[in-house]
């Protein structure tokens, strides 16, 4: 992988948005990729790098989106005869540079780390910070008298959280376990997060409470009504620990809920993306993205779209003939 993609692979880890690294792992000639070669591709579709003709790009930059939706791994390959190129475990699309040749691309998303933001010092909220981070979450423990001592695992520790941790790419789950202390405040604060999960652990009627009096300090009911209590699953639960767990067992169970429900929703919290409007390449068939293509031409009356500028020559050389095989859903 090149330097200066590992700078901006490094660059987005740190802004906590999501890419995908993706490596040409097996070519056959006359391919101008080679094996080992590598390019990054963000969420919002830029490509930096280069596997090959510019002709490759529509398909990995789709399929590189669906990766960081779907939050798994899947590999590639384009080749001039899909049909005869299928293997198990290999999504193939057609490769559509005159050089022909077949190239396989390894897409690995990178996603960051959800937020899991634990309110309050209690017992149970301190349980639930070790217990998250084990579980690979980014836990931020959020009352004014926690402090590192209480929360080790932590990867960060506030005394109040920063206007700036509203709404993120990433909704966080959070837990109100303030049991008493600061409760509304801390209830305010999570709701202000725009939070995938909330739960608040308190007794049904202390809940009511305290709900009462964040409606009455302007939280919307809609965002109330989604709010978990008691927190976490009933599995008779008793000490902090065990109501840690049970807590943590209801978020596994929301996020896979939500990734069954909506397929193209990360379980992790990422936001749907918009599919991309696409269209039809005239002369190989393959779809382009609209928005942003390289290579386009007015014939016709009309605007048309190509996946490379090859492509693109062979139209303006002869548009009716390939015209009338987009009309009709049929490549030339």
């Amino acid at each position: 992988m090149r330097p200066d993609l590992l700078t901006l692979a490094a660059e987005l880890v740190r802004r906590e948005e999501p890419f995908v690294l993706a490596t040409v792992v097996r070519r056959q000639p006359a391919s101008s990729a080679q094996q080992g070669d590598g390019a990054l591709i963000t969420a919002g579709g830029e490509f930096h790098g280069w596997l090959g003709g510019s002709c490759t790009q529509p398909t990995v930059v789709r399929q590189a989106r669906a990766a960081i939706a779907s939050g798994l791994p899947r590999l590639i390959a384009l080749s001039p005869d899909p049909g005869a190129d299928k293997r198990p475990g290999v999504l193939v699309f057609p490769m559509t540079c005159h050089s022909g040749g077949t190239v396989d691309i390894y897409l690995e998303p990178v996603l960051p780390r959800v937020r899991f933001l634990v309110f309050g010092v209690s017992p149970v909220a301190r349980a639930l910070a070790r217990l998250a981070a084990a579980m690979g979450f980014a836990v931020d423990a959020v009352d004014p008298d926690a402090d590192r001592s209480h929360f080790p695992e932590a990867e960060r520790v506030w005394a109040s959280l920063p206007a700036s941790e509203g709404p993120r790419a990433t909704r966080p789950f959070a837990v109100v376990a303030t049991m008493g202390e600061r409760d509304e405040d801390a209830l305010l604060a999570a709701l202000a997060s725009d939070p995938a999960y909330l739960g608040v652990v308190a007794s049904g009627k202390r809940f009511a409470q305290i709900r009462d009096t964040v409606r009455a300090r302007g939280a919307s009911a809609d965002a109330l009504a989604r709010v978990h209590n008691p927190a976490g699953l009933d599995i008779g639960a008793h000490t902090p620990e065990e109501i840690a767990v049970s807590i943590l067992a209801e978020v596994v169970q929301e996020r896979r809920r939500a990734a069954e429900e909506e397929p193209s929703v990360v379980s992790a919290g990422l936001p749907v993306a918009a599919a991309p409007l696409e269209e039809r390449d005239p002369v190989c068939g393959m779809s382009v993205t609209v928005a942003g293509a390289k290579h386009t031409a007015e014939a016709l009356g009309r605007r048309w779209h190509f996946c490379c500028g090859g492509c693109r020559e062979r139209f303006l050389a002869s548009p009716e003939r390939f015209a009338g095989g987009a009309r009709s859903g049929g490549a030339a």
